[in-house]
């Protein structure tokens, strides 16, 4: 099992999930459609370490910390009782976002690799996301991109090996459920701190999903 002793230290008294595959339609939206998303998920004057209008708890706005030496510069680590992940940097340091992670036994911790990056996904319920909640019925066939979308605005894929998942790190419609246990099993951010996020991420990048039993303390 992942631990977390060697995990990234911070300033802070604390350290600092799955859906299905994406419906591979035959459209996807345009550039300009994207763009208009993009504008009308990302607050006015946005600034990624201040613009708040979800509430979320000062800790899980977006902050730049110290990571330890010895971790990957591209590499993602999840920690799942801080609800934090860092997105390591060169030079030592590391982008922390606040997140909310899987509800009850889904979470799954794990090493995985980054295998597909997308815009703006469709989103499929897996036959087990309907039958625990018989509402995602309505989107056996797919649901369509947009700020709707259980995805969001942006999903970075997480395979072992070449088998894909079904766990995703992604936006979400549901910004006040960041700190909590909300999802089925991905990783939500809010769209505008992913959207910051996703074009730092590259393919083949690893990422540590930590067990949400074990405890994490500043060694600072």
């Amino acid at each position: 099992m992942l631990t977390r002793r060697h995990f990234i230290a911070t300033t802070t008294a604390l350290f600092s999930a799955p859906l299905a595959s994406p419906a591979f339609a035959n459209t996807w939206p345009s550039a300009s459609q994207k763009a208009a998303w993009d504008a009308q998920v990302t607050p006015e004057n946005f600034v990624l370490e201040t613009s708040n209008p979800w509430d979320l708890a000062p800790r899980f706005l977006p902050q730049r910390v110290e990571a330890r030496d010895g971790l990957v510069p591209g590499d993602i680590h999840v920690d799942a009782v801080a609800r934090y992940l860092y997105h390591i940097e060169e030079g030592g340091t590391a982008m922390r976002y606040g997140v909310a992670i899987a509800r009850g036994n889904l979470y799954e911790p794990g090493t995985y690799t980054v295998r597909r990056l997308v815009e703006w996904p469709h989103w499929t319920p897996t036959q087990s996301m309907i039958e625990r909640d018989p509402v995602n019925a309505q989107w056996a066939d797919g649901m369509e991109p947009g700020p709707t979308n259980a995805l969001g605005s942006r999903a970075i894929y997480l395979y072992v090996g070449q088998r894909d998942t079904y766990l995703r790190i992604h936006g979400t419609p549901h910004p006040r459920s960041i700190g909590g246990r909300a999802s089925s099993g991905c990783v939500r951010m809010v769209m505008a701190h992913i959207n910051a996020l996703y074009p730092n991420v590259e393919m083949g990048s690893t990422v540590y999903l930590y067990s949400a039993s074990d405890s994490v303390l500043s060694t600072s």
